[in-house]
């Protein structure tokens, strides 16, 4: 039986996709640097407003008091084993692919910003009146959702049948 190569277990389409993202990622958080207030809550919709702050942690500001060389190299070695996993990972397996893309460019997108400016650019901010969620920004959303793609992958596969060798 021959694996069926999906769209991003190829390097060129992921690498497009990975760039694509990254790019993205990069011009909002310039467009929230230049025209967005620092620390003041820009409404958007009721519990969604736009909050520009900066992150000197990982995610949700953990580690914020730590080295930034110590951060930087904790991003790198989370792009090179997701990188391992996905050259690991049957070509077959979309929503695995898709998942491992999608964490590399928000792992390369908030390693960016760390390594240009010392921080991490947030700007997204849900909220009600009395919580509030942590700040993110797209390349939080990025490894997000592509840590749901790979779990929904392994739910998929779960529920193949396995065939019996004899």
């Amino acid at each position: 039986m021959s694996e069926r190569n999906t769209l991003f277990s190829r390097p060129l389409p992921i690498a497009l996709f990975i760039l694509a993202a990254l790019v993205a990622d990069q011009m909002i958080k310039y467009l929230v640097e230049a025209f967005l207030p620092f620390q003041e809550a820009v409404p958007v919709i009721p519990m969604l407003a736009l909050y520009r702050t900066y992150n000197y942690g990982v995610a949700f500001s953990m580690l914020s008091g730590m080295e930034g060389w110590f951060i930087v190299g904790i991003r790198l070695a989370v792009v090179t084993f997701v990188l391992w996993l996905w050259r690991r990972t049957p070509k077959d397996r979309f929503f695995a692919h898709l998942g491992y893309a999608m964490i590399i460019a928000g792992a390369l997108g908030n390693l960016v910003d760390r390594l240009l400016f010392g921080y991490v650019i947030d700007y997204i901010l849900f909220h009600t009146a009395t919580w509030s969620f942590a700040v993110f920004n797209l390349a939080d959303s990025f490894i997000t959702v592509g840590a749901g793609a790979i779990i929904l992958d392994e739910l998929l596969q779960a529920k193949k049948p396995r065939s019996l060798k004899l």
